[in-house]
């Protein structure tokens, strides 16, 4: 990591190309039939487990160094995708997410957690739920949208998959969207 200015970062766990690839043709399907949103490319989706912000990559390092080996030993998260839903509610539909399944996330969130807090990073409100962000919404969907997308997520069916890293990742801002790159990667095993 250089140690230049800052940098825009967050800890998440990684999705399978394999994985992406899948979702984005059953995805690709439904959004002929819905109204305009900004949907999120393949390559830029991740499990976020927490958003750092603009950081020092001096302290980026010093969390890597701390959280490497609380992670150490936790075993594999096993994710499966099925569902979908919205933020803040499909009442008023802002945020189009898939869901699913996790197994093992808790001792991960938890070692993420302490070790942030360790750096200086305030502790999340809310605990961690496994969601995927699909679209933002530019205006509200009518109910009918709504509905279509919500009974999709429930036919939804995406093999399960495990993740067996946590990735530190920057996150540079461009006009075709954000561009992440992996600065480190601390393995679960």
């Amino acid at each position: 990591m250089s140690d230049q200015g800052s940098v825009r970062a967050f800890l998440a766990l990684e999705i399978p190309l394999e994985v992406k690839a899948r979702l984005a043709e059953a995805l690709g399907r439904l959004r002929s039939e819905l109204p305009r949103a900004r949907w999120t490319r393949p390559e830029g989706q991740h499990l976020t487990l927490k958003f750092l912000g603009e950081v020092a990559p001096t302290l980026l390092e010093d969390l890597a160094a701390d959280l490497t080996p609380r992670l150490r030993g936790l075993g594999p998260v096993a994710v499966q995708f099925r569902g979908a839903g919205f933020f803040p509610s499909p009442q008023r539909p802002r945020v189009a997410w898939v869901g699913g399944s996790v197994e093992g996330a808790e001792q991960v969130v938890v070692a993420v957690e302490a070790a942030a807090a360790n750096a200086g990073f305030d502790r999340e409100r809310r605990p961690w739920s496994l969601h995927l962000t699909q679209a933002r919404l530019k205006a509200p969907w009518p109910r009918s949208a709504v509905a279509r997308f919500l009974e999709w997520g429930e036919s939804l069916h995406i093999e399960p998959f495990a993740c067996h890293e946590v990735v530190l990742f920057r996150s540079e801002l461009q006009p075709g969207g954000a561009v992440y790159t992996a600065l480190e990667r601390m393995p679960l095993e």
